[in-house]
């Protein structure tokens, strides 16, 4: 099987929620995240309020939101490393502008610890696949009807001119609809939006 295969056959499993496929990107990218990171972390005030995996947990969980929705068109681990490092970059961005802003101390800070458990458990651990299975379940039952039935044909292997088909609209509208149905719905679930 060919590494470009292989690669298509785990985001296909991404979109279908399989929990040992998001243990697999994140065994293979987090390393990698949490150097980019790491070195944008230069603030020592900053450092003190929260490392990079605080910042690499809430990318795969916005990432893996997203991508079981269907949002995500990666063809070669190239984009999915690109994707990730610039959700990286823009959630410590974000993250750094609201330190700033409010003036947190460092006990105050919002640890993703339940993230960290859940991405460093054993490859099959059965609370894991809940915590992935409850989280694409609540994201479903708080979308628009029509954002859910796009992510049901997105997850179905659709492309958005298929949807536009089925649903109506053009291709480009039906994205930015999407996008800004799931844009609302990590908000709700307490996932920052992203400008990926």
């Amino acid at each position: 099987m060919s590494a470009e295969t292989s690669f298509d056959e785990l985001l296909t499993r991404v979109r279908r929620g399989d929990a040992d496929a998001a243990y697999q990107i994140v065994a293979r990218y987090e390393s990698g995240i949490r150097v980019a990171v790491r070195t944008r972390l230069s603030d020592p005030a900053l450092r003190r309020q929260f490392d990079s995996i605080d910042v690499c947990q809430s990318v795969f969980a916005s990432f893996f939101l997203r991508a079981a929705a269907g949002q995500y068109d990666l063809h070669d681990p190239a984009q999915l490393v690109a994707l990730l490092a610039k959700m990286a970059r823009k959630k410590l961005a974000m993250q750094s502008r609201q330190a700033r802003r409010k003036r947190r101390d460092a006990s105050k800070v919002r640890s993703l610890a339940a993230w960290a458990a859940h991405l460093e458990a054993k490859d099959g651990d059965p609370a894991r696949a809940a915590i992935g299975r409850d989280l694409l379940r609540r994201a479903y039952e708080l979308m628009d009807p029509e954002v859910r039935e796009m992510a049901q044909l997105r997850a179905d292997g659709a492309d958005w001119s298929r949807i536009a088909v089925v649903l109506g609209g053009t291709p480009e509208g039906r994205r930015k609809q999407f996008r800004r149905g799931l844009d609302q719905t990590a908000e709700l679930l307490g996932l920052n939006a992203e400008e990926d």
